[in-house]
């Protein structure tokens, strides 16, 4: 294998990246100018009006809770604040929807806490008010908890790397504590803080599960109901369009905030000094403050998941089980080795061949990260649909064979779908990697008589090797999560625990939901528990900073 081979399978990687995003924009112009004042008219306003008052709510809560939290486990020093600093990252183990399961079965009518108040007091079902875990407000507050460990390991990263004397200097200047944070250390982080929040709004704006089962109507949803419900292919592809002008924007945003990420001043950093301890009222305060999200975001919902797995009747180790479980790790495992492999080929080129082409190359691949599961599906499904229905057509009408779909019936668009989805994971975990090896080696091998196909081979391949590998387990954990495109592309025989989780759901069987929506926090641990490592290792920085633009939690 050549080295223009190399470049042109670089090319083919980025095509089908782009592809499903330049199809779903096709198909939006391609429907008529009727269905588009429709859409306009009716359910644009509505659609919109919630998408940003949900991502307004979650935006400002994931920047105070992470802000606050990385702030206290950095500078000071209180009961727990060792473990605690782990344990805030633990949320990112949750899909937002298995959040919202744990948290219907416990809050809504039914549940133990209404059933135990009405128990203690006696009160009917309409003697008291309650808030609506189903709503708006409901599916704002999962994703905040889930989401917030964006903000909390960006945020952490660079307080860590800010120097302590401008701190100090306030301080002596007769600053309180909460004023000299005010004033010096949160201006250095914002930065930090704003690339936090805007990952957890793409994220936010990309999610079905949740805002699917609290009834809150947005772009995701919409997308999903026009293409199932009505049947309506025109209106799902210029809600996809909507929905991927408004992605693309804060993708630019999130870019940007990323390039102004670095940290000013010089001396001793915060990471290097003593800390000095809360005692008494204030460090149990302290400790509380850390301490909600992780109750309410992890510890909470597991145990919650666990009661109702046990009293669901239903066992992973029933044969219906295990070829959801089989199926979501073949599909995962398949679609992280390509997607890999996709993004050694273009981080090869990029490294190989440096310049604005290669840059836009990283670029174009890496779009997906900010485009919702559903448009990439509708955007694969219109043009492929089209193609099968040909080949049928075709088949037919010279040989009388009913081919029926060969390509939207398979596993194999998922996988695409999933590729285009979480390239840019994979291509920071690489990126990541590589960046810590010096130019020189490459002169080195060229030196020694070393083709390119033998650069890859046997030295970036060695020296990234655990980078590779970061990247095959955050790509294969995001896949088995991932609830949208799988909902749209999957096989009608070809069941996966997130759907199999998402349809419980949908039927109320919250408890039979539990046992699927178990294994797949189970899965999404594994990363957040690399990721825990990484930065003990590593430092703060540098890890945090591969998570927020590698990890995607849906």
């Amino acid at each position: 294998m050549s080295e223009r081979v190399l470049q042109n399978l670089a090319w083919v990687v980025v095509a089908v990246c782009l592809a499903p995003i330049l199809a779903a924009a096709l198909a939006a112009f391609a429907g008529d100018m009727q269905t588009w004042r429709e859409v306009l008219s009716s359910v644009l306003p509505r659609y919109t009006r919630t998408t940003l008052t949900l991502v307004a709510i979650v935006g400002v809560g994931t920047a105070v809770i992470g802000t606050a939290t990385a702030w206290l486990v950095t500078v000071y020093r209180f009961p727990g604040v060792r473990w605690l600093e782990i344990a805030l990252a633990l949320p990112l183990a949750f899909p937002a929807y298995v959040l919202a399961y744990a948290y219907t079965h416990l809050l809504d009518h039914p549940g133990p806490v209404q059933t135990l108040l009405r128990d203690v007091t006696g009160w009917g079902a309409r003697d008291y008010w309650f808030p609506e875990i189903r709503s708006l407000g409901g599916a704002a507050v999962m994703l905040t908890v889930v989401l917030y460990p964006y903000v909390y390991l960006l945020a952490r990263a660079s307080f860590r790397q800010q120097s302590s004397n401008a701190y100090l200097v306030a301080r002596t200047l007769g600053q309180s504590p909460f004023g000299a944070f005010w004033r010096v250390a949160l201006p250095l982080a914002r930065p930090a803080i704003a690339g936090g929040a805007l990952l957890a709004v793409m994220e936010t704006i990309a999610d079905f599960g949740t805002v699917a089962f609290f009834n809150v109507q947005t772009f995701a949803t919409g997308i999903y109901q026009a293409w199932f419900s009505l049947g309506d292919r025109a209106a799902a592809a210029q809600l996809s369009l909507c929905l991927l002008a408004f992605a693309l924007l804060l993708a630019g945003l999130e870019r940007a905030q990323r390039g102004k990420s670095r940290t000013a001043g010089q001396g001793a950093r915060f990471e290097a000094q003593e800390k000095p301890e809360l005692r008494g009222l204030r460090g149990w305060l302290a400790m509380l403050v850390c301490l909600a999200p992780v109750l309410v975001g992890f510890l909470i919902p597991v145990v919650m998941l666990g009661v109702m797995a046990l009293g669901s009747g239903q066992s992973l180790l029933d044969p219906r089980y295990i070829g959801f479980m089989s199926n979501s790790v073949t599909v995962a495992a398949v679609a992280a080795g390509f997607t890999v492999l996709g993004a050694v080929l273009i981080g090869f080129r990029a490294r190989t061949r440096p310049g604005r082409l290669s840059r836009g190359l990283v670029v174009g691949a890496g779009l997906g990260y900010a485009v919702p599961g559903g448009v990439i599906a509708v955007g694969l499904m219109v043009p492929f649909a089209a193609l099968d229905n040909a080949i049928d057509a075709f088949m037919e009408s010279r040989f009388g064979i009913d081919t029926g779909l060969l390509i939207t019936g398979s596993i194999w668009l998922m996988v695409l779908a999933y590729v285009a989805r979480f390239m840019a994971a994979a291509l920071n975990a690489y990126d990541s990697g590589m960046a810590t090896v010096p130019m020189h080696y490459d002169a080195v091998a060229r030196s020694l008589g070393q083709s390119a196909p033998r650069l890859l081979w046997r030295v970036h391949l060695p020296v990234a090797r655990t980078s590779v590998m970061t990247a095959l387990l955050i790509v294969f954990v995001d896949v088995m999560k991932e609830l949208p495109a799988t909902l749209i592309l999957h096989p009608f025989d070809f069941q996966t625990l997130a759907v199999q989780a998402h349809r419980l759901a949908a039927d109320e069987r919250l408890g039979e939901a539990a046992v699927p929506s178990l294994t797949l926090v189970a899965f999404g641990l594994l990363p957040v528990i690399l990721l825990c490592r990484t930065i003990g290792r590593e430092g703060a920085a540098r890890a945090s900073a591969r998570m927020g633009r590698a990890i995607s939690v849906e």
